[in-house]
């Protein structure tokens, strides 16, 4: 079976490629390995998948592929690396908390956006090949943002209805546009995760301690991360849990610090996790039967872990609700 990245994975080994980008922000040193702290855990450690992956806490992108990472782009100092996708034709789109870029594999800057001041983006999807929506954590209440990449223009400015602490941050980490053009929203701290139509009109939400990521999947449940107790749930259109993972089910292999996760076309589920500063795994992948069989556990190649994208995993990124991520 060929898949979407395959090909664009190949623009990431040319020779050609600078060592360093003209955008590129290099911190010195910009990633420390923990020489002390690498257990590669069970199946096959970074060998498993070639991914697209980053975490809170370092900023460099990775690139990984054959069981190295073959490709990385330093991000410059700050918070928060948050979501990222590759495209179609190569190019990787990603948020950084105060502004959100789009890459080309030689590292050049492609599109731009500085959040306004007192404002944050943690979270970015394509649509199509020259639009894309992303979600601005703002006074009152966050707004839900479609641009043109090309032109650059704002196409579309909408405040969300809003419930949770009050400040900017706490709002909201994770949407996603779905299949339909609805949009799923994370409430982190306001305790649920709701789905709003075009018009903004709630047409499904389910109770969440702290959301902090969902996917509609393609069976057209809803899986969520909850920060709250590292938890993964599945919910049906009707709101009834159907599937949850939880800490003990992980046992030894238990996580710290979940954020997002990922549903694959064979129905296992890849958590992602910061690892308490390098003391715990970033990434578990689990079947549906919640069987343990991937731990990946490297501080000496890669950082925290919020966001990955497996590249051998179908759909296309710029169709929204293709990719179960």
């Amino acid at each position: 079976m060929a898949y979407i990245l395959e090909k664009a994975v190949e623009k990431f080994l040319s020779p050609q490629i600078p060592q360093w980008g003209p955008y590129e922000e290099v911190l010195d040193p910009p990633f420390i390995p923990q020489d002390g702290n690498c257990v590669l855990g069970v199946g096959g450690g970074l060998e498993r998948h070639d991914m697209l992956y980053v975490g809170e806490g370092c900023n460099r992108i990775f690139l990984v592929k054959g069981g190295k990472v073959v490709w990385h782009y330093d991000t410059g100092a700050g918070w928060e690396l948050d979501d990222i996708w590759m495209l179609s034709n190569g190019n990787i789109l990603f948020t950084h908390m105060y502004w959100a870029a789009e890459i080309s594999p030689q590292k050049e800057q492609k599109w731009y956006l500085k959040a306004p001041e007192g404002t944050e983006i943690h979270s970015i999807q394509p649509i199509g090949q020259d639009r894309l929506a992303l979600l601005l954590n703002a006074e009152p209440a966050p707004r839900l943002q479609y641009y043109d990449k090309k032109s650059g223009e704002l196409l579309s400015d909408r405040v969300l209805p809003y419930w949770g602490e009050t400040g900017v941050h706490p709002q909201s980490r994770r949407f996603r546009i779905t299949a339909e053009g609805h949009v799923l929203v994370c409430y982190l701290t306001g305790g649920r995760v709701v789905e709003f139509d075009s018009n903004l009109r709630e047409m499904w939400s389910v109770k969440v301690v702290k959301p902090w990521a969902a996917i509609r999947l393609k069976n057209g449940n809803t899986l969520v991360s909850d920060e709250s107790d590292d938890s993964v749930k599945e919910f049906t259109p009707k709101g009834e849990l159907v599937w949850e993972l939880t800490q003990d089910d992980l046992g030894t292999y238990s996580i710290s610090g979940l954020q997002s996760c990922v549903r694959l076309e064979n129905g296992n589920t890849i958590l992602c996790a910061r690892g308490n500063g390098g003391e715990t795994s970033q990434l578990v992948e689990v079947t549906a039967e919640k069987e343990v069989v991937w731990v990946l556990r490297d501080w000496m190649h890669l950082g925290p872990a919020t966001s990955v994208q497996i590249l051998r995993d179908g759909g296309v990124p710029e169709n929204p609700g293709e990719c179960q991520r």
